[in-house]
């Protein structure tokens, strides 16, 4: 009896067999071009993959060292030390000739580190050099912003390639395919739920269908099979179509309409649904700053902190944190005025393009820039309240004059 988890069975082994990720994998992708170019440089870059869980990091890095013809090194930086990877690091002489790194350039291993993230900058730093002579192909993954967690010269010497959830149809072309390997049919509420409450995660979709088809008694996969899988209990609506909205809807109108009682029971419907508390924390995120803003701008700060703070501990000791945040946002003062100010500024921008900055508060770093005029009658003193001065211009001639921002409500 096969015993290799359903994941792993119907991993693709080609980019033909990649479903997603067109913009890197299509013909037009980087990946696409990258993997075609090989070919005839015997040149393929580090990549660092940044994306959510699920979305094909590893499978593109065993597809690439596939395609490559050479040896893949697979490591979670989680449970991995550097000297572990170094062991598989080709020796290579930096001072040898031009024709011998060529040579050795084709044997460059392909070195996969998941969750790259959690290498500490020592860590990272040890990579540097190895990266640097190309004695071998760094693949980096990781569900983290690259910006703030690996190092810049690393940074520098890879590429970073975003991978985007996989969105409703892509998962429902994969669940077909497993089930078509499982020998088993399913209900159409049953799929739209599961690739609903996969939230993007194919490997969560497919744990789940393979449970889901072992405890089915029949050929066909029903909806009750698919929440005993997930431990999770449908209730009176789906996480799709109209009710969905609806009830995101109704969450915002609570907030914005100063309603507490009737935040937090909508709230609750969507976390006991098995929604992301990530994406309510967003959605509360730009409630903060569109339905309240300077009305009370600590409602920014709750909203920020809950996101944070749900980020950290998960479901479902978050769902009280969550429930905290919509109460305050709920019963802070209300303002719309800069999502009003901004919008109107942004039609300014579309209709008029690119209008020059006035003269007199242009940047003036060099000489050249000061004897043309620039930063000419800037008045650096500054205003004692936080207010405009009257005496100084600061948009584009013209849109002299021009108010978007009418104050706090």
């Amino acid at each position: 009896m096969n015993q290799t988890p359903l994941p792993e069975l119907l991993r693709p082994k080609t980019l033909e067999e990649f479903v997603g990720q067109e913009h890197l994998v299509g013909k037009s992708g980087i990946l696409y071009k990258l993997l075609s170019t090989h070919i005839e440089t015997g040149r393929f870059p580090s990549l660092v993959f940044w994306g959510p869980p699920g979305s094909g990091k590893t499978t593109l890095a065993r597809i690439i060292a596939s395609k490559l013809k050479t040896e893949f090194y697979e490591f979670s930086a989680v449970n991995t030390s550097i000297k572990e990877i170094k062991k598989i690091i080709p020796n290579k002489n930096p001072f040898a000739g031009a024709s011998q790194q060529l040579t050795l350039q084709t044997k460059q291993p392909v070195v996969f580190i998941d969750e790259i993230h959690r290498f500490n900058k020592a860590q990272q730093d040890t990579l540097l050099p190895h990266v640097e002579r190309g004695d071998l192909i760094l693949i980096g993954a990781t569900t983290e912003n690259p910006s703030f967690e690996i190092i810049g010269p690393l940074l520098s010497r890879t590429r970073v390639l975003i991978l985007n959830q996989h969105p409703e149809d892509h998962l429902k072309i994969i669940a077909e395919k497993a089930l078509k390997h499982l020998g088993k049919k399913t209900e159409k509420d049953a799929l739209d739920f599961l690739i609903t409450a996969s939230n993007g995660d194919a490997r969560v979709l497919l744990n789940v269908l393979e449970i889901s088809a072992q405890i089915s008694e029949t050929p066909l996969v029903n909806l009750n099979d698919i929440e005993q899988a997930l431990q999770r209990r449908q209730l009176s609506f789906d996480l799709k179509g109209e009710e969905y909205y609806n009830t995101i809807s109704a969450l915002h109108k609570s907030i914005r309409g100063s309603d507490p009682d009737g935040a937090i029971y909508w709230l609750a419907r969507m976390l006991e649904s098995g929604q992301d508390p990530l994406y309510l924390a967003r959605r509360l995120i730009r409630a903060a700053a569109e339905d309240i803003g300077l009305a009370d701008p600590r409602a920014l700060l709750v909203a920020n902190a809950a996101f944070e703070a749900c980020d950290k501990i998960g479901m479902p000791e978050c769902n009280v944190i969550l429930a905290e945040c919509v109460a305050y946002l709920a019963k802070a003062p209300k303002s719309n005025a800069l999502y009003l100010a901004y919008n109107e500024a942004k039609e300014d921008v579309l209709k008029y393009g690119n209008l020059p900055v006035p003269m007199h508060i242009r940047n003036a770093p060099t000489k050249l820039t000061k004897e043309v005029g620039y930063g000419k009658n800037y008045d650096y003193s500054h205003s004692p309240v936080g207010e405009k001065k009257e005496e100084t211009e600061y948009l584009p001639e013209k849109l002299k004059g021009k108010k978007y921002f009418t104050g706090k409500k």
